[in-house]
């Protein structure tokens, strides 16, 4: 009986015919960043809530019993269905001041994404959790998310106090082999956990929380100090393995703190490196410095967006010291033209926030529209489409999804119905054009109006702006994204309204970036000569663009997660923080 059991019964509720397979890639993956599952168990909507509810009260059972629900504490919430499934989220979220250990299915609430309670729990006199607006702070912030946990783990409450001070916004810790647990890191990766202040209620934690979800696009949980834990996945199983991983991550921390090792220090002995000259594998001197870490070369165009947060490429060999001449504002140049995407703002934020905004978005913002709005956004797009190459992979993908269109004209659904298609294919392929960018511009802008997106922007980024502006330097952006995107985030960053630090901004209305003739016109249009301007940029081709067109100083931006670099890219100054531009010595 116990073989006939162990053999083919699992133990926890199921949603999906197998468990989430940890990792898109080969086994041998070094980084784990999306899951993936098998075929949908349910059968109806009623079948998926009761399933649901009664995974919640399992996952609520094994959490107290790993001492992370003592009393009353802790929580989870799970959703289901969304843009993917054609239909709207579902929200079940476990209830505030009740037994974990005792939970069943029908003491879960159901929501919807605007926290509606859609349907009650059966069990009488219950109230939702302290925690429901962070749950909905998550989901919005990281739109794969689909599982949060919440837990008052003792391993996470004393982590949060490693430093003595209580001043400390974030744990770091690298060389650990459970880093591969937590989604989107490595042995060797740098893992900072970001730390946030207790309040007297969960819910007054939202502000905190949603400033570190944008300030930490690469992690997938945040430290509560003296408190606890909040961790997210792409799946249940997902946020329960992080959930655990994380756990296992503190209680490693503490432990090497006590022992006198500092978990974010890179051991000098006890790791394996590559030989930079012969290639071999070998165990380092400690008389020699460590020089860098194995890292294994991959094209930009192999990477794939991981959940959740992770879309970074692994560029650790590119972040060393570079030599060439840096250029210096003002004594070099006193006109300054900015990239944005892995320069002033992680590329991660676009890849990972406002882009699945947009996807997420669509059918609400459409709806909204009428047959005079819905009209021009159509017909813009589809002029992108043709601005393709045949064969374009966008080109073939959008013939493929777009409904097919009667003689008359479209009526307002089929016209939504082809709108979603086309702007599906191009996002799906990074096409940036026009037309697109206009219509996630405008989308964003309900965004950040609602507080929903927040831009981010690198910590050196306002301090260059001031030195800019106290120098008499003109700072300019150039950007695929709309010069309305452009203007939107940094109008809602993190730090605040940046715009009148900006003398102008340019999109791809100038020009492609990847052509010469652009640079040229930016030039004329800023009335310098080209040799006046200093061009900082993440991409190899825009740089050589800027260099053909006479551009005075290109200067290529390295960032944690930007593209690797070729031998193309170090050809010019490399610059790992826009304060390196600034200094008339």
């Amino acid at each position: 009986e116990r073989l006939h059991f162990f053999s083919n019964q699992r133990r926890w509720i199921h949603t999906e015919s197998s468990w989430t397979r940890i990792g898109g890639g080969s086994q041998y993956d070094a980084k784990h960043s999306e899951s993936g599952s098998g075929e949908k168990l349910t059968t109806s909507l009623e079948d998926e809530s009761r399933t649901v509810r009664s995974l919640i009260a399992q996952l609520c059972e094994k959490f107290y019993e790993q001492g992370g629900a003592t009393g009353t504490s802790g929580g989870v919430s799970i959703r289901t269905g969304g843009p993917s499934e054609n239909r709207p989220w579902r929200v079940f979220v476990a209830p505030s001041g009740i037994q974990k250990e005792d939970m069943i299915g029908e003491d879960v609430f159901e929501l919807d994404m605007d926290m509606n309670v859609v349907k009650p729990p059966v069990t009488p006199n219950l109230r939702l959790s302290a925690c429901t607006p962070i749950w909905y702070s998550v989901y919005r912030f990281r739109p794969r998310a689909k599982c949060v946990i919440h837990t008052h783990s003792m391993n996470a409450q004393m982590a949060t106090l490693l430093d003595p001070t209580e001043r400390s916004t974030c744990l770091r810790m690298t060389h650990l082999e459970m880093l591969k647990g937590v989604g989107g890191h490595a042995y060797d990766s740098v893992l900072d956990i970001p730390i946030i202040d207790n309040r007297p209620s969960e819910d007054m934690l939202v502000d905190q929380v949603e400033k570190a979800l944008v300030k930490y696009p690469k992690c997938n949980a945040i430290l509560v100090r003296r408190h606890g834990v909040f961790v997210w996945g792409d799946s249940w199983e997902q946020a329960k393995t992080q959930c655990e991983s994380f756990d296992y991550l503190f209680e490693t921390a503490i432990k090497m703190k006590s022992m006198g090792i500092d978990p974010a220090a890179v051991p000098k002995e006890g790791t394996y490196r590559v030989d930079d000259e012969g290639g071999e594998e070998k165990k380092e001197d400690s008389s020699r410095p460590v020089k860098r870490m194995r890292t294994e070369k991959k094209d930009s165009a192999d990477a794939t967006d991981g959940f959740n947060a992770e879309a970074d490429l692994n560029n650790a060999a590119d972040l060393e010291k570079d030599t060439k001449s840096i250029p210096l504002l003002p004594r070099n140049a006193k006109v300054l033209l900015l990239d944005i995407e892995g320069c002033t703002t992680a590329i991660s934020f676009v890849k990972d926030v406002l882009f699945p905004f947009v996807l997420s978005n669509i059918d609400l913002y459409l709806a909204k529209r009428t047959s005079q709005e819905l009209g021009p956004i159509l017909k813009s797009l589809q002029e992108d489409i043709e601005k393709l190459e045949d064969g374009h992979d966008a080109k073939e993908e959008s013939k493929k999804v777009t409904p097919v269109v009667p003689d008359c004209t479209p009526n307002d659904d089929l016209m939504k119905d082809m709108i979603k298609s086309v702007v599906k294919a191009m996002m799906k392929f990074d096409v940036k054009a026009t037309g697109l960018k206009s219509l996630q511009g405008k989308m964003w802008k309900s965004g950040y109006a609602s507080g929903e997106l927040k831009g981010h922007i690198y910590s050196d980024f306002v301090p260059m702006l001031n030195w800019c502006k106290s120098n008499g330097v003109s700072v300019n952006i150039y950007s695929s994204g709309s010069i309305g995107a452009q203007k939107l985030l940094f109008k809602h960053t993190t730090d605040g309204d940046l715009t009148s630090f900006f003398n102008s901004h340019f999109d791809t209305t100038t020009g492609s970036k990847k052509e010469h003739k652009s640079y040229e016109k930016i030039a004329e249009d800023l009335g310098v000569k080209p040799g006046e301007i200093v061009f900082a940029s993440d991409a190899e081709a825009e740089l050589v663009a800027a260099r053909k067109a006479g551009i005075g100083f290109p200067v290529m931006s390295v960032r944690p997660g930007n593209a690797p670099l070729t031998n193309v890219g170090k050809e010019f100054p490399i610059i790992y923080s826009l304060l390196q531009l600034c200094g008339s010595d």
